[in-house]
């Protein structure tokens, strides 16, 4: 694959023609509107080709980048005025024939609040074709770089570390609430096109070249986000930089924990996107727990998922171009012959929060939980942060309830008392516990004015319960609801 240069003048009057164009997430949504825009999320651009047929620079931009189709040189130049040949020399385009096409993508790409663009490599397997990635691909918006940027957690921060940084998604994120940012990679490619994300948004990103922790030796953060190259795959195989490393088995994943607590400043966060082994003969609990436990950090483990060795090895052998290909059964064998020589009975995938507390006892929770998720997780990381912070019996401490819980009663028509009650947190993490009388009661109570103690006390009153065995047997609930986010900490 070619090294991409570009003038800083060039990148930046590419910018101005990109946002004159209204080539942005909302204006490609417009023009192609939702059945053509859903399609291209299939890799189907048929749809989309026929919406953006009119000939207009965002048209041409759409069916340039997006489409990764030829367009005659007047729709680019009009969309592009004096940057096809510049773009052409530093490696974005490709001219033949009155002819341009896209030799890599510039995808739009926001939040709420921004207009983005990243450069990134060209989407494979568009339209059924076969899927060809070399070893230097380097992936755009993906659904592990959206699931990362959904956790990270964005209080304001003074420097911030984007480890793996690929096209520079998480980097684009990271400049909006760190002081300082500087982003690492071990692609020479994804470096180049870090770069270029960063100075097409008008952002200074520091990009490094290194493995791991190495290009930031002796250096601490307030904040580390990762997206590694964590998929566990037979040594033997091709590597494909964006997803595997040199290291064993989900070693790069051990690594990034390991290392953490020596990069962070007090109070400091590392937040991972991450996958590990299931051992045949173990618990993965007890494995990661084994990670962790060393570095003396505060740590939440959520596994998102759990997927069979066959599922696992049939989803990345399709992702590098084997499947339909000679010899595909041969490596689907030898991928299942090693997961076996390696003792593995399964994979997992998460994410990995990893906080430098400072505390004796560090506070460490293992879970797996494939419900629903809506909207961003950070808010619930900082709660689980502050939660932890908490010192002494559960019960000495005012809670009041997280604001987006809901509850909601069963009952038979006329009953005078519901016969279910479940309460449900509506935003990151949708939690949903069923309740008695008695923790509703205190869901209900818990306004930061008394401690938990002092509302379970009343509840006996009024229920004729002797209030401290009715406290004693509810001590462990009120953790669980507050280790779980339906009880936060009373900022009064």
């Amino acid at each position: 694959m070619s090294r991409l240069l570009l003038p800083t003048d060039v990148t930046d009057r590419l910018a101005d023609a990109l946002r004159a164009a209204s080539f942005t997430a909302g204006g490609v949504h417009a023009l192609l509107g939702p059945s053509a825009h859903a399609a291209l999320g299939r890799n189907e651009t048929t749809p989309a080709a026929r919406a953006a047929a009119g000939g207009s620079p965002l048209a041409a931009l759409v069916s340039l980048f997006t489409l990764q189709r030829p367009v005659a040189r007047p729709h680019v130049d009009a969309a592009l005025p004096g940057l096809v040949d510049p773009l052409a020399a530093g490696g974005l385009l490709a001219v033949s024939g009155g002819e341009v096409r896209a030799r890599v993508d510039v995808r739009p790409y926001g939040d709420e609040d921004h207009d983005w663009w990243v450069v990134c490599d060209l989407t494979p397997g568009l339209d059924a074709t076969p899927v060809e990635v070399g070893p230097e691909h380097v992936l755009g918006i993906s659904e592990a770089s959206s699931s990362l940027a959904r956790l990270v957690t964005r209080r304001p921060v003074g420097r911030a570390l984007d480890l793996g940084t690929g096209c520079g998604v998480q980097a684009l994120h990271l400049a909006q609430h760190a002081r300082e940012v500087v982003a690492t990679d071990v692609n020479p490619r994804a470096l180049a096109m870090a770069r270029l994300t960063a100075r097409l948004n008008g952002l200074e990103i520091d990009v490094r070249d290194g493995s791991l922790y190495e290009p930031v030796a002796g250096e601490r953060f307030d904040l580390i986000a990762s997206n590694p190259p964590f998929v566990v795959s037979p040594p033997d195989g091709d590597r494909l930089v964006y997803r595997e490393t040199d290291f064993v088995g989900d070693d790069v994943v051990r690594r990034l924990v390991a290392g953490a607590g020596d990069h962070l400043t007090d109070g400091g966060v590392c937040q991972l996107l991450a996958s590990w082994v299931h051992p045949a003969d173990g618990s993965w609990q007890d494995r990661l727990a084994a990670w962790i436990e060393p570095t003396g950090l505060d740590a939440w483990v959520l596994e998102r998922e759990e997927v069979d060795l066959e599922s696992y090895a049939e989803m990345w052998l399709a992702d590098s171009g084997h499947r339909g290909r000679p010899g595909y059964t041969a490596a689907y064998d030898r991928w299942l012959a090693w997961f076996a020589d390696q003792g593995i009975g399964a994979m997992g995938f998460g994410w990995i929060t990893l906080r430098r507390a400072g505390r004796t006892t560090p506070a460490v929770r293992i879970e797996a939980w494939d419900g629903q998720v809506a909207g961003p997780v950070g808010p619930a990381v900082l709660r689980w942060s502050e939660a932890t912070d908490v010192e002494g019996d559960v019960l000495d401490h005012p809670w009041v309830t997280a604001p987006d819980l809901v509850q909601h009663t069963w009952g038979a028509p006329g009953a005078e008392d519901p016969a279910v009650i479940t309460v449900r947190l509506q935003e990151g993490l949708r939690r949903e516990r069923r309740v008695d009388t008695v923790t509703a009661g205190l869901l209900s109570a818990s306004d930061g004015d008394l401690t938990a103690g002092q509302v379970v006390g009343a509840i006996a009153t009024l229920l004729d319960l002797d209030p401290e065995t009715l406290k004693a047997e509810r001590r462990a609930e009120v953790a669980d609801l507050v280790a779980e986010g339906f009880l936060v900490a009373s900022r009064r």
